[in-house]
């Protein structure tokens, strides 16, 4: 039998992060038995036939074909009590000591079994607001966020997976800019990602150089000072509709944003949230409004919100790599897309949840999060460029098989099991990103329900890339041809490990001589930063959650032009943009050279914390 490991470190990745372990000796002799173990756990959500949709379940992660969520991989099938979900996005932050402390607690609880996190802010009054109940005065957001990062730091300080968490804060609050420079300071906040919510209205005022008013809601505030303070009407955190919010200041709408992009530019923090775009093809906008994501923001998600995550490994479907007939299996492709589907919706009934609140939200929407990774290599091995309107199609014609193949199935199962629980039909059939399916889908959806409320999202799947013999990772161009990668073992130590790109490994056992490179072959620095938002906008179409990707920008790079990016994402349909710049201040993500380390990444969510 084929050994599944070309790779050293994909080993290591096995034997230190996936492979099932009791009192800390190894139960698995090797990954077919992960994948057997899985494959048994999740089929036993099925009321027929289990041992069939085991057998299905282990064809599709044999040879790296499906790739579920690392969560999932560690845990199914053993008597830990951990969550097979990577990540949540926690309950409302009450403005209150009480209801701070005991987000608090529900977030501990939460890491403790493995979950990321993800938070907004926005509810915290902002620094300097009196409390004459108490008579203190409120430190604001970001002084809070500094005990949640402390605490992540605490709970997850040994072991192999590090505490992942998500900070977002509205574009209009007070404490804007104390949040966007937040990480400016080396070593702060260093478990949380960051990212700002940029509302259209915000995204106009900066292209009409207008005023912006921070404000607040002003029921919230305990001042005198409130009742004369001008009011406007914002639709804020956890409130259902318009409040009056009062204007606590006013600042030019151009300038933040360009705080905003001076962050980004010389510290990668922070990312974006273009929050409308993100509410206005929400599936479930008619009953959520989204304000926050999981750490890494491939999926926007409502308070106690899960995500349930897996990518479909491209370059084991190329036929023929390298040659004139090289080509995608679009038929297995569609078909270990239909079964993937079903492994992640019965991930739902077989997990465990640290909340009786995170199990409710998600059996009632029961969202879903199938993706693709491995989409640079495959290219490669197809002959196709990256930054090309062929490649470009060739990834948007794949991602929509995967995207149609998983609503049919979705309906599919739910003439089976019956539609998720919060399935309205007339308003679901009626959302923006409904509306763009195939009439067939919308006439079954119409006909029979569906599954799932959401089904597809692409995340960074940094690890299990790793894992499957180093295929590019997410929608990301590849890094580069080898280069040095530190890995957090079990025991809390580092091991660097000389690794080679998937594609170029496959290239040279064509012919073992080959000292060349596969033609065409081109790595993330060899492409311009707009190559990476065109590739995503690209796939957007058929992401009704989101994509989680890095643009990566060189340090030489004018600001002008980093700025330009952002616009054009929003402009795109995209639903978020984080762009990294190597430069002194930030170091880089990874290094070619043989003194590589990670510990200069800037966030929070490499191979060591990621929510993959």
């Amino acid at each position: 039998m084929t050994e599944p490991f070309i790779q050293d470190i994909s080993r290591l990745i096995w034997d230190s992060k996936y492979r099932f372990r009791s009192h800390g000796q190894a139960l698995e002799a090797g990954i077919r038995e992960s994948w057997h173990r899985v494959a048994d756990a999740v089929a036993a959500a099925e009321t027929k036939h289990r041992q069939r949709w085991s057998r299905q379940f282990q064809d599709a992660l044999g040879g790296f074909r499906f790739l579920p969520g690392g969560r999932i991989l560690a845990g199914a099938g053993t008597p830990h009590r951990v969550t097979l979900f990577n990540c949540f996005v926690m309950g409302v932050l009450e403005d209150s000591m009480d209801g701070i402390f005991s987000a608090l607690h529900e977030g501990a609880l939460t890491m403790q079994q493995g979950g990321g996190v993800g938070y907004d802010f926005s509810t915290l009054r902002p620094a300097g607001s009196p409390a004459h109940a108490t008579g203190t005065i409120a430190s604001g957001p970001v002084s809070f966020m500094q005990i949640w990062d402390a605490t992540c730091a605490t709970l997850l300080s040994t072991g192999s997976r590090r505490g992942a968490m998500m900070a977002t804060l509205r574009c209009d609050h007070p404490d804007i800019e104390t949040f966007i420079a937040a990480k400016r300071e080396s070593g702060s906040l260093r478990n949380f990602n960051l990212s700002v919510q940029i509302s259209d209205e915000f995204m106009s005022a900066v292209a009409g150089d207008e005023d912006w008013p921070l404000v607040f809601p002003a029921a919230q505030l305990d001042s005198p000072s409130v009742s004369k303070a001008p009011k406007v009407h914002r639709r804020w955190t956890g409130q259902q509709e318009a409040t009056p919010c009062a204007v606590i200041r006013i600042v030019r709408a151009r300038e933040l944003w360009e705080k905003i992009l001076r962050g980004a530019y010389e510290y990668a923090e922070p990312g974006v949230l273009f929050v409308d775009t993100i509410n206005k093809t929400n599936n479930l906008a008619y009953r959520e409004h989204l304000t926050a994501t999981n750490p890494c923001g491939e999926i926007p998600l409502p308070p106690y919100g899960a995500c349930d995550l897996g990518s479909i490994n491209l370059p084991a479907f190329v036929d023929q790599p390298y040659s004139d007939s090289a080509a995608f299996d679009f038929d297995a492709i569609a078909g270990h897309a239909a079964t993937a589907t079903r492994f992640l919706d019965n991930v739902i009934d077989v997990s465990e949840f640290p909340l009786q609140s995170q199990a409710d939200q998600a059996r009632g929407t029961r969202r879903i999060g199938l993706g693709i990774t491995g989409l640079a290599d495959a290219l490669i091995m197809l002959g196709a460029d990256y930054d090309s309107d062929s490649g470009r199609r060739t990834a948007s014609e794949v991602m929509g098989l995967i995207c149609h193949t998983a609503y049919r199935t979705s309906v599919q199962l739910a003439r089976e099991k019956g539609a998720f629980p919060f399935f309205d039909r007339d308003a679901f059939l009626a959302s923006q990103f409904v509306t763009s399916l195939p009439d067939d889908i919308r006439d079954d959806i119409a006909k029979h329900g569906i599954r799932n409320s959401h089904l597809t999202a692409i995340a960074p799947a940094g690890t299990i890339s790793l894992l499957a013999n180093n295929i590019s990772s997410g929608i990301e161009p590849v890094f580069s041809t080898e280069y040095d990668r530190r890995v957090l073992k079990a025991d809390g130590s580092y091991v660097k490990h000389r690794v080679r790109d998937y594609a170029l490994q496959k290239w040279r056992e064509l012919d073992p001589r080959e000292r060349g490179m596969p033609p065409g072959y081109v790595c993330a620095h060899e492409l311009s930063p707009r190559a990476h938002v065109d590739m995503m906008a690209a796939l957007q179409p058929f992401v009704d959650n989101a994509i989680s990707k890095t643009v990566n920008v060189p340090e030489e790079y004018s600001f002008e032009d980093f700025s330009s990016l952002y616009d054009v994402a929003w402009r795109a349909g995209l639903k978020g943009c984080t762009a990294f710049r190597a430069n002194p201040v930030t170091g880089s993500i990874l290094e070619v050279s043989a003194t590589d380390t990670e510990l200069s990444s800037p966030h929070c969510c490499n191979i060591e914390r990621e929510a993959d």
